[in-house]
């Protein structure tokens, strides 16, 4: 069967599949059953679709581990490869352990062997759903939004007429990209500092077609901080896979000093007189800045308004 003709949930439980084999080293049917909620017949009927048709030698059933476990061949199809989906469906995982634990959730957890891993959790940021789902229906349609929002920098409460686009995780906060009419220009708003019941207006012209900072794409090229030892800087390049001691980062002008905050990428030249907190160092500063990104001179200020 060619990957056109495949269900939505096949697809799904193909990349769980893939994502359990690679990470875990092991798969069962006891995997796709608990997580889809599917019979055993039907978790034997996708394994088996999957071996035939997507990788004859990629996996093989190991009688010792009373399951299947990846060869040489295994290759990804439906999935990136990459660590972090193994370590989300983890952290999903954990949590549901959490519901079970305060009776809140009955389903059955997937057979996955999480109990030497832990997951860190610091506390959210408060956002009332009511704000949510205004910002979520204006985005969707395009729609005016009339809020009070509450602005770091002056600490005071004041009314703004918006029109948000984007809804956007940094990592660490929830903000919205949102048009500012006060200010006419797009600007990033922290979703914890909007108070009160926003109310929804007409439609506007101020989309996110409009906003060219968020449409362009910049680059960033980061490289292990000179100032630590050729050693140390190896130890770096390595952690990042860098491709001649170089790290690129493609992200929205809007974007990218997020990126680079995660990162702990110096950009104002911390790295140094302290080197070893700013283990990577941004290399084309002046043709990001010309470019339109903005570096401000701390996190907290990074938010515009």
């Amino acid at each position: 069967m060619p990957p056109k003709e495949l269900t939505w949930d096949q697809t799904l439980r193909f990349r769980l599949l893939e994502i359990v084999l690679q990470w875990e080293g092991r798969l069962t049917t006891n995997h796709l059953m608990t997580a889809f909620s599917i019979g055993r017949q039907q978790a034997s009927k996708d394994i088996n679709l999957y071996l035939n048709d997507y990788t004859p030698d990629g996996l093989v059933y190991d009688r010792s581990l009373k399951g299947y476990k990846p060869t040489d061949q295994f290759l990804p199809r439906f999935s990136e490869g990459k660590v972090d989906e193994y370590l989300m469906l983890l952290h999903r995982e954990k949590q549901h352990q959490r519901q079970h634990e305060a009776g809140l959730l009955t389903l059955p957890l997937m057979d996955l062997r999480y109990g030497h891993i832990e997951i860190l959790d610091v506390p959210n940021r408060h956002i009332d759903p009511k704000i949510v789902r205004e910002l979520v229906q204006a985005a969707r349609g395009q729609f005016r939004v009339d809020v009070d929002y509450v602005s770091l920098s002056s600490e005071e409460q004041s009314g703004r007429n918006i029109v948000p686009h984007t809804l956007v995780y940094d990592g660490i906060r929830w903000h919205v990209r949102a048009y500012c009419e006060k200010k006419g220009e797009y600007l990033d708003f922290v979703m914890s500092r909007f108070r009160g019941e926003p109310d929804l207006l007409d439609a506007s012209s101020h989309g996110r077609d409009q906003d060219l900072e968020w449409n362009t794409q910049v680059t960033a090229v980061v490289t292990p901080n000179p100032c630590l030892s050729k050693g140390k800087q190896a130890i770096i390049s390595s952690d990042y896979a860098m491709t001649d001691g170089k790290l690129l980062i493609h992200q929205r002008i809007p974007l990218m000093h997020y990126a680079l905050e995660r990162l702990q990428v110096s950009y104002h030249g911390e790295h140094e007189g302290q080197p070893l907190l700013y283990p990577l160092v941004l290399a084309n500063r002046d043709e990001l800045i010309a470019k339109g990104c903005i570096f401000k001179l701390k996190s907290a200020d990074l938010i515009k308004v």
